[in-house]
């Protein structure tokens, strides 16, 4: 599923919502997300999972194309942990 689809599914479930309205809730919800997780946080959803962030150390890759040895600085990638309930719907 796309955002796109999130937002028609949203607003068919809703019809009490404009198109408008049920974008401004998603956009919302990602933004909130994504802020806690560049603060270094941690968000979790009780029953679906939690988002978080992992380092990454930095290391010396190549280019694909020319096979030189390029430098990677260090990162924190996101990183989902799937909860309980998740699991189990998934592996009925």
């Amino acid at each position: 599923m796309i955002r796109s689809e999130l937002v028609q599914k949203i607003a068919g479930e809703n019809p009490e919502l404009t198109p408008s309205e049920v974008e401004l809730i998603v956009t919302t919800f990602f933004d909130s997300i994504t802020g806690r997780l560049s603060e270094n946080g941690r968000v979790e959803l009780r029953g679906f999972g939690a988002f978080s962030t992992r380092p990454r150390d930095a290391r010396t890759g190549r280019n694909p194309r020319t096979g030189e040895q390029v430098a990677v600085d260090a990162k924190r990638v996101p990183y989902f942990k799937p909860g309980k309930e998740m699991r189990a719907r998934l592996n009925v």
